[in-house]
């Protein structure tokens, strides 16, 4: 193993050149590294003891989270932002991250008591990819007031660092982590040597001064957010933007949050005046459904959100020798294998039908609860039945085309009910996919 004794990165083989700094004649054998480049030994290996304490005397103290004025963010953060937080938002290109941000930048006050200084209003929006200009016209295009946020092109942490404490603002907007550097680090931006030295001066700044920090970060051609594992590590909370750029809706997901549950999804309409939170997520994606052929509405779960949605299947005479699968917001191979259990244990006669699968709302479904309404959507379709109105379908299937039973199945039901739906087909009415086939004829 070669070590680099500029930025401690680890290769497999030796090069002139570190791969991750870009610094020569400094990447060594594990076993020789020089010793003024290692690190310096004391002749004195005693230290003082660490002060303890047993956790039992431990005191904890009431956080009072600051409200974004958003409320679907509010809900995925546990309440709003926490003084001297750092979030890190990361999303797909053109999914809304600069939307979101222009809104909070513009929404987000502070009331801070006398003691620490009276109100603190302003927002600082510090951008390295976008000129004062383009931002400005963005927060024109959604209607926004600019009049209290504050402007820098600063691509320099210490700078930022520098200028948020002469104003003490409300938070301070990094866009994005990937553009910054920071003085002493000899790193191109965007390398996760010169992104984990912004982001640890941005958090000792926010821990330091009680003020919020939220980062922008870039993601991958995977969908990862871009730069060394250590920055999601570093922050306090990381927030994902999903959805589909087609689609009017985007959801945010928090996969880390030291100060709240990550359990919450927040549900955002894409609209010309910005990300307008949805409060009752089931009913918009239900609003323009029409009962027919082919459609049917199932229950899934978003974090600890229990959503109604619509499932279409499409079945038509295949004129090709391997028949088109197609899907849009559900897994190929799980129509695979549903279509294999409606063959073997329902009957049904699928080896020459193009099959169509759509989630309506650009949803993504990767739960198995929707086996039993993607199977009921099908049998629908090709028998060119309509399911009675207000029911909704519910279950796991096995391979033996037994109905099984799936979690929150409570709190699926009492969002049913709460919308009007009065026949549930689940478990508990449906034992078998040919006793649904049955009953659907």
């Amino acid at each position: 193993m070669f070590v680099c004794t500029h930025c401690d990165a680890q290769s497999l083989k030796w090069s002139g050149r570190c791969t991750t700094c870009g610094q020569w004649g400094t990447v060594f054998d594990e076993g020789e590294v020089p010793e003024k480049a290692g690190p310096s030994k004391s002749k004195s290996s005693k230290s003082r003891p660490a002060a303890t304490l047993n956790l039992a005397a431990a005191t904890t103290a009431i956080v009072e989270r600051q409200s974004t004025n958003i409320s679907e963010l509010d809900r995925v953060l546990g309440g709003g932002l926490v003084p001297g937080s750092v979030t890190l938002l990361a999303g797909e290109p053109g999914i809304g991250k600069s939307t979101l941000v222009a809104q909070l930048a513009a929404s987000f006050t502070v009331n801070l008591p006398p003691a620490m200084g009276g109100s603190r209003g302003a927002s600082y929006y510090a951008s390295g990819e976008e000129s004062e200009g383009q931002v400005r016209l963005r927060f024109v295009r959604l209607g926004l007031n600019p009049e209290h946020v504050v402007f820098s092109n600063a691509t320099e942490t210490g700078s930022i660092i520098a200028a948020a404490e002469a104003m003490k603002p409300s938070i301070v907007i990094v866009d994005s982590i990937q553009t910054m550097m920071t003085e002493g680090v000899e790193s191109f931006p965007g390398t996760p040597t010169a992104v984990r030295a912004a982001t640890s001066e941005l958090i000792s700044y926010a821990k330091a001064s009680n003020v919020p920090v939220l980062i922008i970060g870039q993601v991958t051609k995977d969908g990862i957010v871009a730069g060394p594992k250590t920055l999601e590590h570093l922050v306090d909370t990381v927030l994902t933007l999903e959805g589909d750029a087609t689609s009017a809706y985007r959801l945010l997901r928090a996969s880390k949050n030291r100060f709240g549950s990550v359990e919450d999804v927040g549900v955002f309409a894409m609209t010309e005046k910005g990300m307008v939170p949805v409060e009752n997520p089931s009913a918009m994606f239900l609003k323009e459904r029409v009962d027919g052929p082919g459609s049917v509405v199932t229950c899934i779960m978003e974090g600890n959100r229990p959503f109604l949605v619509e499932i279409q299947a499409l079945i038509d005479k295949s004129f090709f020798p391997n028949p088109v699968r197609r899907t849009s917001g559900y897994d190929v191979g799980r129509l695979q294998m549903l279509l294999a259990i409606l063959s073997k244990r329902a009957g049904v006669r699928l080896y020459d039908q193009d099959v169509y699968v759509n989630v309506v709302g650009g949803l993504k479904l990767d739960e198995p609860s929707a086996d039993l309404a993607v199977a009921a959507a099908i049998l629908s379709a090709i028998d060119n039945v309509t399911f009675p109105a207000k029911t909704i379908v519910i279950g796991e299937l096995g391979l033996g085309g037994e109905v099984r039973s799936v979690a929150f199945s409570e709190r699926r039901r009492k969002e049913a009910e709460r919308l009007g739906f009065g026949t549930i087909l689940d478990p508990k009415s449906i034992k078998t996919v040919s006793e649904l086939r049955a009953k659907m004829k």
